[in-house]
């Protein structure tokens, strides 16, 4: 199974475990510029569990059968709470990575999401297990950068699909290979996430450990650890 294109290794990128530029640091302890937090405090956002910052701005209204119910569950509809047979239709957020929470740590959604790029610049890391059907041993791996240079190949707009797990980082506003402004004076990544069918806690769970060693080579699950939610 492939590993991460070569051209986004951590080191081109300046963000590897042991680096000082971007090394994650507690929000609590230390604030953010005054350039991000005003940006925080004009869209309202609050601190999300995956990390960065997110807000919602939009839940449809519109409520849809849910489209995740198990084949037990479709036999005992009349026993379900509505919370469990319906979904809204979408949901919208503003998701922001900064220089002090500057990781989206490894997750899935049973939903898909359509990403818009508004700032900044990323990296996306994607573990395909949707497309597991139990021949294949690993799972495959894609990375890629999310930025305004779109000519190199950098996204304005991505999409997730229900079932893989995606993780992302922050960029400098540079090349990204050493030659930029340290991130520590940018504005982060700023993005919308639309989730169709709309985005519910019991929809996502975040990957283990455990799990990411199943799903990849031992050399490949040494690499992405990182990315990893810490207990």
């Amino acid at each position: 199974m492939p590993s991460l294109d070569p051209s986004l290794q951590w080191p081109n990128f300046h963000f590897q475990p042991g680096a000082t530029a971007m090394t994650p640091t507690n929000p609590d302890n230390q604030d953010e510029s005054p350039q991000i937090q005003e940006l925080i405090t004009a869209l309202n956002l609050q601190p999300h569990i995956e990390g960065g910052y997110f807000v919602e701005t939009d839940r449809d209204k519109l409520r849809v059968r849910n489209p995740f119910l198990t084949p037990q569950q479709l036999g005992s509809e009349a026993s379900l709470p509505d919370s469990e047979l319906w979904r809204n239709a979408s949901t919208t957020i503003f998701y922001l990575l900064t220089p002090r929470r500057p990781l989206g740590r490894f997750h899935r959604n049973r939903a898909r999401t359509v990403h818009t790029l508004h700032s900044g610049r990323g990296v996306y890391v994607l573990l395909h297990a949707d497309e597991m059907d139990g021949g294949e041993s690993r799972v495959r791996i894609e990375s890629f950068v999310v930025g305004r240079d779109v000519a190199k190949g950098e996204r304005l707009q991505w999409i997730v699909e229900g079932g893989k797990y995606k993780a992302s980082f922050l960029l400098d506003v540079g090349d990204g290979k050493g030659g930029g402004t340290d991130c520590a004076e940018c504005g982060g990544l700023l993005i919308s996430e639309t989730v169709v069918p709309g985005f519910e806690f019991t929809d996502h769970d975040f990957l283990e450990l455990s799990k990411l060693r199943e799903l990849v080579s031992p050399g490949e699950a040494k690499e992405l650890e990182w990315l990893v939610r810490k207990e």
